[in-house]
């Protein structure tokens, strides 16, 4: 629970606070009052009798009433302490940087829920234990360095790790990113990501609030809330980027699909971003840039003006920027040379827009005006800009800072010189503006915030799916394992899922008569072993009945063979698409190329059922290989909406049958005309079925 003893308390208490700024207990005092804490603070030291100028209580049974306490103390004497505080004391909030609970060992987890239980008793907040604390506008409750500057329209962050909110802010501050908050939740025991941005999103009030959260995610303890809380800010006109690192446990029953082998806890962490509408990142780098992005006004279209003193970075970006599906487009000659008259000899206006490292303040300006005026075709403006050491560029950037208040388009300053010219980029920061030092690092951040779809929402698709059905085909089920291909059909009938004409038997004059019936050439597969291929299973391009007896003979003669199904032939693309349940999570979608495919390139984009079609659009188009199912070469591209109809329809079947806990449509052949399914395989756990 987050209260307001935690975030405006009147009064704040250190249990352990000291003189020595190079601990804890000594540093967080001095960040309080470096913070400019306008409540009482308070400080318990048995030591001591004044600290940092504050004069001391020796026991915390001799304390007023107060409403927040920062705890710095082992871990051994918190409980009893914190008991103390919240029952004799009033204290309604705790914020307990000490470490050795449930991080280390067992005794250490007991003493953390100790805590928790006394918390909960008297309604107190907890943040922590085991965290770096609390910084915000109103109190500097952290014990670390260094303290970014404040802003009501900074940047909100949210660290599941003490030690990596560190290395983020350092990352930060030297781009000049501002905050709003910083929230260390350490081991999250009451108070954990999901819960800070519930109490956001629950909170928000678009006049006054940050509109830019960052999250350092460590472990994902309840996906719907972050999905819930993460797609409802977004909507209400925030933007979100986060850090997903480490990923769970393998699944206890190894894989025996392909999706199964393909799918994993990062595949559901990819699945839920793109659901919410998170921006996903993978390194400090790459989510503080974000951030810096998410700063600037947002792009209207994928086309960029690259103006730059040096042509090797403009190059760089350039590559990067196109490798990201983004475009530098060549402007208009005409108007081109007419902006080459008014720069220096040498100069080029093709795009990049080189102006030469001999180029004026005045001339940086007149090409941003070009760009923001005249070349009609450009959404956004990126300047690189550094120095070899031999001008100073206060005048330059004043100049930069200046178009970036004026200009509508967005622009983008890369200000590569950090150290020869550190006092004037430090100016220039001081301004409220960001710097990308990196032009690569800033294309890989932008590609990766355009690649990021908005929230998906909330509905199911049910038009079609005989739900009831469905339930009773799960429910008839009583052992684990595949299900037969007779119910696997039903099921995908249920979904209206297109299959291809097929029979299954043991009896050759069967599948015969059945291959007569619906015309030849058919496919001959066997059924009972599991990846047919691997043992001649699969029989091709069958043109009549003496053909199709031998086949089924030499099926049948596979070890584990049960039978044989037989199936009209169909030619098309190959695609894939599969399903596993994640637990926590629900089922991960996945599509793909199909046939062998899947499994040799991995080129597969997941989702989070259930699916809606902007999101099966959005899995189909981030696919590598989405030029061939579009259409490449001259060849004609397949029925991009059934495939797309295929997955939300497969998700909405999946939503309805948890039992089902792999899925794999391998191959569906698909051209112009529409998508048909032609192997399909189900691993169903009942509930109560033995394993």
């Amino acid at each position: 629970m987050i209260n307001q003893q935690l975030l405006t308390p009147s009064s704040i208490v250190v249990i352990g606070g000291s003189n020595n700024i190079h601990k804890p207990g000594g540093a967080v005092v001095r960040n309080i009052l470096n913070g400019g804490y306008q409540g009482v603070l308070r400080i318990v030291n048995p030591k001591e009798d004044e600290v940092q100028g504050i004069k001391v209580f020796h026991d915390a049974k001799e304390l007023p009433p107060t409403d927040m306490a920062v705890v710095v103390i082992p871990a051994r004497l918190c409980p009893a302490t914190v008991r103390l505080l919240a029952a004799e004391k009033n204290v309604r909030a705790f914020i307990i940087i000490s470490a050795g609970f449930g991080e280390e060992t067992p005794e250490g987890a007991a003493l953390e829920q100790d805590i928790l239980n006394t918390c909960e008793e008297y309604g107190a907040a907890l943040i922590g234990p085991n965290c770096i604390g609390l910084l915000t506008s109103w109190h500097h409750s952290v014990f670390t360095k260094p303290i970014p500057h404040l802003n009501p329209y900074g940047v909100d962050f949210i660290s599941g790790s003490g030690a990596t909110a560190v290395f983020i802010l350092e990352s930060a501050v030297i781009k000049g990113l501002q905050f709003n908050s910083v929230w260390s939740i350490g081991n999250g025991k009451q108070i954990g990501i999901e819960d800070v941005l519930q109490y956001m999103d629950e909170h928000f009030d678009a006049e006054r609030d940050s509109k830019v959260k960052l999250l350092y995610i460590e472990n994902i303890s309840n996906p719907d809330k972050l999905l819930f809380h993460a797609a409802s800010l977004i909507r209400k006109g925030c933007r979100i980027a986060a850090i997903k690192a480490g990923s769970s446990e393998s699944g206890s029953r190894a894989a025996s699909s392909h999706t199964g082998a393909i799918a994993s806890s990062d595949s559901a962490v990819e699945a839920l971003f793109r659901k919410a509408g998170i921006v996903r990142c993978f390194s400090r780098e790459e989510l503080t840039t974000v951030g810096c992005i998410f700063t600037l006004p947002p792009i209207k279209g994928k086309n960029f003006a690259i103006v730059t003193h040096a042509g090797g970075p403009g190059v760089m970006l350039t590559d990067a920027l196109s490798k990201g599906g983004l475009s530098v487009p060549p402007v208009d000659p005409v108007i081109g040379e007419e902006l080459k008259t008014q720069l220096f000899p040498g100069s080029s206006t093709a795009n990049p827009i080189d102006i030469l490292a001999t180029a004026t303040p005045t001339q940086l300006g007149v090409a941003i005006d070009y760009c923001e005026n005249r070349f009609d075709n450009i959404d956004a403006i990126m300047v690189i800009f550094g120095t070899p050491g031999l001008v100073q560029l206060y005048e330059t950037y004043d100049i930069l800072h200046k178009k970036i208040l004026e200009c509508h388009k967005p622009i983008f300053p890369i200000l590569p010189s950090l150290h020869t010219a550190g006092p004037e980029v430090e100016e220039f920061l001081r301004k409220g503006h960001v710097n990308f030092s990196d032009e690569v690092t800033l294309a890989t951040a932008l590609t990766q915030v355009m690649r990021t779809p908005p929230p998906a929402p909330p509905e199911i698709e049910l038009f079609g799916i005989d739900v009831p059905r469905i339930r009773d085909i799960i429910s008839g089920i009583h052992e684990s394992g595949y299900i037969s291909p007779t119910l696997v059909h039903e099921l995908l009938n249920c979904a209206r899922i297109p299959l291809v004409p097929e029979l299954t038997s043991t009896n050759p004059d069967e599948i015969v008569a059945f291959a007569e019936r619906v015309g030849y050439p058919v496919v001959a597969k066997v059924v009972g072993p599991i990846h047919k291929s691997d043992v001649g299973g699969v029989a091709l391009d069958i043109k009549s009945a003496k053909h199709l007896r031998l086949e089924f003979e030499r099926l049948m003669a596979i070890e584990g063979a049960t039978q044989v199904m037989v199936q009209k032939m169909l030619r098309g693309t190959e695609l894939f698409i599969g399903a596993k349940y994640e637990p926590r999570f629900g089922h991960i979608v996945l599509c793909g190329l199909g046939g062998i495919f899947v499994e040799v390139l991995k080129d597969v984009s997941s989702g989070l059922a259930p699916l809606s079609y902007a999101e099966a659009y959005s899995m189909i188009h981030s696919l590598r290989a989405y030029k061939i199912i579009k259409g490449t070469r001259g060849q004609v591209g397949i029925n991009e909406a059934r495939f797309a109809e295929v997955i939300v329809r497969l998700s909405t079947l999946l939503r309805f049958a948890t039992e089902i806990k792999e899925m794999d449509l391998n191959p569906l052949l698909a051209d112009e005309a529409g998508v048909t399914t032609v192997d399909a395989r189900i691993y169903v756990e009942p509930t109560s079925g033995k394993r």
